[in-house]
């Protein structure tokens, strides 16, 4: 048992009986204090369920209650006194409810944490550098021009050397660019982007709870950008949680990373989902000066990664009422991908 939870005990009256239910019943130590009578007729009582321990008097109608995960209450705090514990004590208690509590939050979110499996990438997928000296061995007309085809698709994404980036094809995904999905240096998951215009747009392994590019944010920096998707994320060094909207364990590992979180969400109609998040989250949301443009990729593409950046950080809001200000002013300015 606690201390506190000890303490109450060791200092109830000695007068007391114990009911059917499990309540401890006493002459109240509160009514005089909350200016009623004195109570001789026994009606205090406490009981304990667990770690939870709960006083009511049914003379004055005082009551108050503990348990642990939470701070001792004023309330509680004058019960004890009342009850003749010293300050000392109390303050003893006090101490090990911020204790009990921090261990309790410890808990809570380390189980929030996910854990990931290790996945296989599709067959034959190998990275873009792989294939480059495979097609000067072997050169196969119709794989060499599909695979010149996924070249100049990641190029015209903003990435002017394709082979500095994570990115693989495979033959069996022949019009489709392989990014996989890495946590703490193991691969648990993939997406194949179709390189064109053509649906379904993205073919996924991926695990719930999971955010893109966690492993590659250096200890050093004082942000995170938080995007939606797996090209923004690598185009700004940032992070994305590969929809519109984020769960718990995604919240937890993106918490995890001790940063100043920056959402840049999409100019779309999903969009004010995730905004909606992160100012639950008390988190710095972004809304840059760029037309025409979707989201980061597309402003990397057309401004570049230097002056995208630049916008982000000069964009960005932290409290609550000028993100919704100009939130409803950014998505005026939607428009479809």
């Amino acid at each position: 048992m606690s201390l506190i939870i000890d303490t109450v005990f060791s200092h109830l009256p000695y007068k007391r009986k114990t009911t059917p239910s499990g309540w401890i019943s006493f002459n109240a130590v509160c009514c005089h204090h909350m200016g009623t009578g004195q109570d001789n007729r026994q009606r205090g009582g406490i009981i304990l369920n667990g770690d939870h321990i709960s006083y009511h008097c049914f003379n004055c109608g005082f009551k108050t209650s503990w348990q642990s995960g939470r701070m001792l209450t004023l309330k509680f705090k004058k019960f004890l006194h009342w009850i003749n514990v010293s300050d000392d004590l109390i303050s003893k208690c006090s101490f090990e409810s911020l204790k009990l509590k921090d261990e309790l939050e410890k808990n809570n979110y380390a189980s929030l944490i996910p854990k990931f499996d290790n996945r296989e990438l599709p067959e034959l997928a190998k990275p873009l550098t792989e294939w480059a000296k495979i097609m000067e061995v072997e050169p196969a007309k119709e794989l060499v021009e599909k695979y010149l085809s996924i070249i100049n698709y990641v190029v015209n994404r903003g990435f002017d050397n394709p082979f500095d980036f994570d990115f693989y094809w495979s033959p069996n995904y022949i019009d489709r660019v392989i990014i996989p999905f890495r946590y703490q240096g193991l691969i648990v998951g993939y997406t194949a982007r179709r390189i064109y215009d053509h649906k379904p747009k993205y073919i996924s392994e991926q695990q719930p709870g999971f955010v893109f590019n966690l492993d590659n944010q250096n200890y050093q920096r004082k942000f995170v950008i938080v995007c939606e998707g797996p090209f923004d994320a690598i185009s700004i060094d940032g992070v994305a949680i590969l929809g519109s909207e984020l769960n718990s364990q995604q919240i937890s590992l993106i918490n995890s990373l001790n940063k100043e979180v920056i959402v840049v969400p999409d100019r779309d109609h999903e969009g004010p989902k995730i905004v909606a998040q992160a100012i639950e989250q008390n988190w710095s949301v972004s809304f840059p000066d760029w037309s025409n443009c979707k989201d980061i990729n597309d402003s990397i593409v057309k401004y570049g990664k230097l002056r995208t950046l630049s916008m982000i950080l000069s964009s960005k809001h932290k409290t609550a009422l000028k993100i919704r200000l100009y939130s409803k002013q950014w998505f005026k300015g939607e428009r479809d991908d």
